[in-house]
């Protein structure tokens, strides 16, 4: 059933990979695209997402796939390991945005997010938090969500990515 709705997705991606991988499986993106707007009548999806040359290709993929990307300048911290936190970015848009959409979605599991899904339940506009596995979710999050909290270790089976091996052609 595809929900009739004008609703949109913020998306933190380094948590939602690292936290899918986590769980040792890898997410179809466009099957998450296309869940997401039959689940949820998600119109627009945005995904914040730090931005690393050497990944253009996945770029392509994901815009490929329906989603919108806001790229973040990326730094590598002290340990040489590249950082672009999109914490303040998913925020900021998502409150420009507040008039456009009936209802939103946050997929993460980070409690960064309490404050804006707190607002957003206070104002009437959340539908839903997506968390990789509850174990790694924000007790705030959980708090503040309640029952409008899923977790995306239910949907591995509709959502993991397959690897299509090549048949080789015998004749």
């Amino acid at each position: 059933m595809i929900l009739k709705a004008k609703n949109y997705v913020f998306i933190d991606s380094q948590n939602l990979n690292l936290g899918i991988q986590k769980q040792g499986w890898k997410l179809d993106y466009k099957k998450f695209r296309v869940y997401l707007h039959e689940k949820y009548g998600v119109e627009k999806a945005y995904m914040f997402i730090g931005f690393v040359a050497l990944n253009q290709k996945l770029y392509d993929k994901l815009q490929e796939a329906g989603f919108i990307l806001k790229f973040k300048p990326t730094i590598p911290d002290a340990d040489g390991k590249i950082k672009g936190n999109v914490d303040a970015d998913l925020v900021l848009q998502a409150m420009i945005d507040i008039a456009e959409y009936e209802q939103a979605v946050v997929v993460s599991s980070d409690g960064d997010f309490y404050s804006l899904v707190q607002h957003l339940g206070e104002k009437g506009k959340l539908k839903a938090v997506m968390s990789s596995d509850e174990k790694n979710c924000s007790t705030l999050l959980k708090q503040t969500a309640k029952d409008k909290i899923q977790y995306m270790y239910d949907l591995k089976d509709k959502l993991e990515y397959k690897f299509e091996t090549k048949k080789k052609n015998t004749t």
